[in-house]
């Protein structure tokens, strides 16, 4: 009986020749019949696939026999044995998009001058400790953050994370530079970068949870400092980690709670649309441009 699930993975590790990585993990995933998407660069991995659960532990094996892959976390979630149409490999200068690749420094035990890894309950305790002195910062785009984020954290203004540098370039958050900053994103992957980038501009105390979002929320699922559902980029969008997860998304049409992302219909519009099921089921989406114009607006004048 197949078993479909989604496994979510990254390794910051030097590597020599991308492509060979790149023939290499292509061959394994056709091997094991697994779609998805790989990003390879000289400083590492980053992939999500989906796959039956037998051939995905087939691969997970193949790819720790890499030395620089040995210790990957893998992360599984349930899939539904449609979440990507096909399988992308490709060597790229950065596996996490931040414009910035000579910045980055990475050895065999991962980025050097990153953020302080914390375990989901050391960072529970952090807070218990130091209370409101402690930020939550999102290391995710900013629409990530209509459905799901932690409780009173800042949630930047970006599209991509190509932005995060221009942000703190700006100024904006100097007065942050001597708080305990806790970023956090969703397997801890753009998290590794985001600090780094961050102590390289002089934010003196920051931290990045260990194995992001999913690890905290398997293991406090709602009854910690999360609060909503998690975006996810395949085609099933969000994820909650409990039945009692908490609704913070409000529909773009009506402003009914909702934690449900639709691709807009309009095919010049490239952004995803929040929509409760009645308006989803009304078609609205299809008239989204002008929404979609109002928000964009809306954001250049904070």
């Amino acid at each position: 009986m197949s078993i479909p699930k989604v496994i979510l993975y990254y390794a910051f590790t030097p590597i020599a020749d991308p492509e060979a990585v790149r023939l290499w993990q292509r061959d394994l995933c056709e091997r094991f019949n697994l779609l998805g998407r790989i990003i390879i660069s000289h400083h590492g991995i980053n992939g999500t696939l989906g796959g039956d659960m037998n051939d995905l532990k087939s691969y997970i094996n193949k790819t720790k026999e890499f030395p620089g892959f040995r210790k990957i976390d893998f992360k599984w979630s349930d899939g539904t044995g449609q979440d990507f149409p096909k399988l992308k490999v490709r060597v790229r200068d950065e596996i996490v998009t931040f414009g910035a690749p000579g910045e980055l420094v990475v050895n065999e035990r991962g980025v050097v001058g990153g953020g302080i890894h914390l375990k989901p309950a050391e960072v529970n305790a952090l807070v218990a400790e130091r209370g409101d002195e402690v930020v939550f910062f999102d290391g995710r785009n900013a629409f990530e953050a209509q459905i799901g984020k932690f409780k009173n954290a800042i949630v930047p203004d970006v599209e991509t994370t190509h932005d995060f540098v221009a942000e703190f370039e700006s100024g904006k958050y100097d007065h942050l530079k001597d708080k305990p900053i806790v970023t956090y994103c969703t397997g801890g992957i753009r998290c590794e970068v985001l600090s780094s980038v961050m102590k390289t501009r002089g934010f003196n105390e920051v931290y990045q949870i260990e194995g992001g979002i999913v690890r905290y929320g398997e293991e406090f699922g709602d009854e910690g400092l999360w609060e909503g559902s998690l975006y996810i980029f395949d085609k099933r969008m969000n994820h909650e980690f409990s039945a009692d997860s908490k609704v913070i998304g409000e529909c773009e049409r009506c402003s009914a709670p909702t934690s449900k992302f639709y691709n807009c219909a309009n095919l010049e519009c490239r952004k995803l649309i929040l929509l409760c099921a009645n308006c989803a089921e009304d078609n609205l989406s299809t008239n989204c441009t002008d929404q979609h114009e109002r928000v964009r607006r809306n954001a250049k004048t904070k």
